[in-house]
């Protein structure tokens, strides 16, 4: 088994993971401004690094998970000028803004807990951090990397690179090249220079999110806010900071300049990034209304949707993809992930109850039992090879087939041995549940009933009673389950 190779945006190559502390890992993920729902770009984001976390518990090391909430200092368009975006909201709905975060951050849990994500070890908060960030920003400007202008305070990018640095390495971008780009904008004639980004913003009389501060009255600046949290609870370097492709410019290389300026060291080992959503091809975008939010995927509500598709059906068709590649979003493509999804948790519904049974009569099939091992070790292999969880589904898929062989008697456990049919069971729940977080969807009635109506299906067909027999059939149908007909059995099945 090959070791854990990660892509590190900042090398643009992937590299051996080895972390700063043998055993040990510190993880910060940029989590959501809670001013609306949470979309679906996000669920991307946070499924890449809930594969990760739960591969790094699995593999033995000891993860400090850290993912904030940013619940004040992101203005609306990302910069520097303009309204705060949980400000704006509390404004127009006549809430306080702690109103509007706290009914937001729920969304946010709720649906994260429907796709089966872990939670993580700390949950910090901007606003909760308010005396670390001031005192960042007091040294910042001691050391001569930060101004104050009208009761700002700026980072200074200049004397940033003069000692030496690379504002613009993360992103891969020259800093002449982004002075060319920058617009005029209100609020510029305070910077020394046009990138220069706040670490500390004025409040106007209006902004009602606001705090005293030794430069007057208001608010941190968004990118200051993850600076603080992670140094303060992973150290002045950590191994993983992970985000949205959308934040690696200008959210994340402004932390490295912070990060830097107020440490001397470089705050983040592995910078990961995952890739965009598209739908049929088109960007996800509100104004092309084709963007959707996770609620009307679960219940099908919307227009370019042509039915429902549940949580994990939705997790399995996001883990058919590379993280760092695009992924679309299509009818046509839910469905097939449907399908998919639902072959898988067929086979965890079986394999659970598959028991080994000695047959001495029975020979040992080395090729099968090769090929089983194969599998396993090619899931360990593909999840190594920075979480490639779609070569690492394929895997899976092979595991399957012989679970379904076993289970139509088309293939006698003792033809694998003990040993590797105790490795084939483990290890398809084990992958399936423990690292790719497919949870079992259970039927609206229970397993007890499906039961007991499996029973009486029994019943009626051997009394001859077909219009009963076709009443269950129905049912099961209706609620998309199949009944299977089988020579040693009768069972149910997810249908696919």
């Amino acid at each position: 088994m090959q070791a854990l190779k990660l892509y590190n945006s900042l090398s643009r190559k992937k590299e051996l993971f080895e972390p700063l502390n043998p055993g040990y890992v510190g993880m910060y993920v940029c989590g959501p401004t809670v001013y609306n729902n949470v979309h679906l770009g996000n669920i991307r984001t946070f499924l890449t690094f809930d594969i990760l976390y739960r591969y790094l518990l699995h593999t033995g090391y000891k993860v400090r998970y850290v993912r904030n909430i940013t619940d004040v200092g992101h203005l609306v368009g990302d910069g520097d000028e303009g309204e705060d975006k949980i400000g704006k909201i509390a404004k127009l709905e006549k809430l306080e803004p702690m109103e509007v975060v706290q009914r937001y951050t729920n969304d946010f849990h709720d649906v994260l807990n429907q796709f089966n994500f872990l939670p993580p070890s700390i949950e910090p908060s901007a606003t909760g951090h308010l005396i670390e960030q001031i005192e960042a920003v007091q040294d910042l400007i001691q050391k001569g990397l930060a101004y104050e202008s009208n009761g700002s305070v700026y980072f200074d990018i200049n004397k940033y690179n003069e000692a030496g640095n690379n504002y613009g390495k993360l992103s891969g971008r020259i800093l002449e090249d982004l002075l060319n780009e920058t617009r005029a904008l209100d609020g510029q004639a305070e910077k020394r220079n046009p990138l220069d980004f706040a670490i500390w913003k004025k409040a106007a009389p209006e902004h009602i999110m606001q705090w005293n501060s030794p430069w007057g009255k208001g608010f941190p600046g968004w990118h200051l806010e993850c600076t603080c949290m992670s140094v303060k609870y992973l150290g002045n370097q950590f191994d993983i900071h992970g985000g949205g492709m959308d934040l690696k410019f200008p959210h994340h290389e402004c932390e490295i300049a912070q990060g830097k300026g107020l440490t001397g060291e470089d705050p983040v080992r592995y910078w990961m990034h995952s890739n965009m959503l598209t739908v049929n091809g088109q960007k996800m975008s509100k104004s092309l209304g084709n963007s959707f939010l996770p609620r009307e995927l679960i219940t099908g509500d919307h227009p370019l949707l042509e039915q429902a598709y549940s949580p994990m059906t939705v997790r399995f068709f996001m883990l058919q993809s590379h993280y760092r590649s695009t992924l679309d979003f299509s009818n046509d493509a839910l469905k097939a992930a449907q399908k998919g999804y639902r072959r898988m948790l067929n086979g965890m519904k079986i394999v659970k109850d598959l028991t080994y049974e000695p047959n001495a009569e029975v020979d040992l099939d080395e090729k099968k039992i090769a090929d089983i091992q194969k599998a396993i070790s090619g899931f360990y292999d593909a999840l190594n090879d920075d979480l490639n969880t779609a070569v690492g589904l394929a895997q899976l898929f092979t595991l399957l087939k012989y679970v379904n062989m076993i289970y139509m008697n088309q293939l006698a456990s003792a033809a694998l041995g003990e040993e590797t049919f105790e490795a084939l069971k483990k290890n398809f729940i084990l992958f399936t549940q423990e690292i790719l977080g497919l949870a079992e969807e259970v039927p609206g009635d229970g397993e007890s009933v499906l039961k007991g109506m499996l029973s009486l299906y029994k019943e009626y067909k051997a009394a001859q009673q077909y219009d009963k027999v076709d009443e269950i059939r129905a049912y099961f149908k209706n609620n998309r389950m199949v009944i299977k007909d089988m020579k040693h059995k009768i069972d149910w099945a997810w249908e696919e």
